[in-house]
């Protein structure tokens, strides 16, 4: 591809927020926001980048991209934490939990089983990076990207192998996300199919709406000022202290250390009066940072690339095909609400970078859940992703 018409990284910040503030204008229409009721504004925000960086408006690689990953990623996470009610999470129950280790065992098993279907398909000169290959993908779908390096690393895939199966990851987990950001504009009625009992949920959000209702209040420059202060200010503590903290593995190095502290520093000030400062705009302020990290994410998908290894990108859509298989399935057998199999999928398949935005689409008050699980998909990354690779070896024998 040709150089993008647009590399300046403040140049294409203007574009990915001027496209974010005509999507919000769009929703705010009364005609043109009927169309936001069929597909959800996250959509636009996720695929529209795409389409300027795959046309070469923008381009695919830029540090905007890596500073809204280091920077505005934690900095939401802390606002959209600051007010949680943990309590209120904590009554959603054991159903959430089981179905976050369900999609964790789903891909455990759906790799090697997809890989059984196709594998014979893979071409001779791919030889033991193939299997390689798919057992850093696992780590990437029980975590996210530490835990792809890590078991990419452990089971020796050559870094040709890690980027190709990079845009295979991309692609798949990039429209299964948009599948479950349509769920979330279609939670109700998708429960109401299963009976599935969504009073847990319903009592989070009701609970964050009365407490965002009884708070709420004009805000101010002292109020914005804080706010930014205070996301900035954690993450740039949570940055600092990371340096000093030591790896552990190749899975907890100092970007988890920095998620899992702000986090921290986000639920302490729940518990205080700081979290009075959503009734002036914390949580929007999130919010936008949010969907500036959403678009970001979208403008880095190189579909152009998927050509380059079809039998891989088939096996990865097996693979996903069976994650989500098993868990719609136990979901119904648990009647659980779309949102437990979205978060727990999510957190998984993303880990900390895209688990709070599908939890967001569903209700801001519900986006520390998805922190919450990710965390936990970073600790289980590691010893899931090394049973997977063991079980694509074992299978590598089979069908090559």
């Amino acid at each position: 591809m040709d150089e993008p018409l647009i590399q300046d990284p403040i140049y294409v910040l203007v574009i990915l927020v001027g496209v974010l503030a005509l999507l919000f204008w769009i929703q705010g229409h009364r005609t043109f926001g009927k169309l936001f009721r069929v597909i959800p504004l996250l959509i636009f925000a996720y695929f529209v980048p795409t389409a300027l960086s795959n046309t070469g408006l923008i381009p695919l690689e830029s540090p905007l991209y890596d500073f809204t990953t280091q920077w505005l990623l934690p900095t939401s996470l802390l606002l959209l934490t600051l007010s949680v009610d943990i309590p209120a999470i904590l009554r959603l129950g054991p159903r959430l939990l089981a179905l976050f280790l369900i999609a964790t065992a789903s891909i455990v098993v759906g790799g090697p089983l997809a890989y059984l279907l196709l594998g014979s398909f893979v071409p001779p000169e791919f030889g033991d990076q193939a299997w390689k290959g798919l057992a850093a993908l696992s780590g990437s779908w029980i975590g996210g990207g530490a835990n792809f390096m890590a078991i990419g690393k452990s089971v020796g895939a050559e870094s040709t192998t890690l980027s190709m199966i990079v845009v295979v990851d991309v692609a798949i987990a990039n429209v299964w996300m948009a599948f479950l950001l349509f769920f979330a504009s279609r939670e109700k009625e998708m429960d109401e199919k299963i009976g599935a009992d969504r009073r847990a949920v319903d009592e989070v959000r009701e609970r964050v709406e009365a407490y965002q209702a009884g708070i709420a209040k004009p805000t101010s420059l002292a109020a914005l000022a804080t706010i930014v202060f205070l996301g900035f200010g954690g993450t740039a503590l949570a940055t600092s202290l990371a340096e000093y903290l030591p790896d552990i593995g190749e899975v907890v190095n100092s970007f988890t250390w920095k998620v899992m502290i702000v986090t921290a520093i986000g639920v302490v000030f729940s518990f205080t009066s700081v979290r009075k400062l959503e009734g002036v705009g914390a949580s929007a302020v999130g919010s936008l940072f949010l969907y500036v990290l959403v678009a970001t994410i979208g403008a880095k998908a190189e579909f152009s690339r998927l050509l380059d290894a079809p039998v891989m990108l088939a096996i990865g859509a097996i693979w996903m095909i069976i994650h989500v298989s098993v868990l719609m399935l136990a979901r119904r057998l648990l009647k659980a609400p779309i949102f437990f199999a979205a978060v727990g999928s999510k957190a998984n398949v993303g880990g900390a970078a895209s688990a709070p935005i599908v939890a967001h689409a569903f209700h801001p008050a519900l986006a520390p859940v998805g922190v919450l699980l990710a965390v936990a998909g970073y600790a289980l990354g590691t010893p899931a992703g090394v049973l997977c690779a063991y079980l694509l070896e074992l299978v590598d024998g089979i069908v090559r």
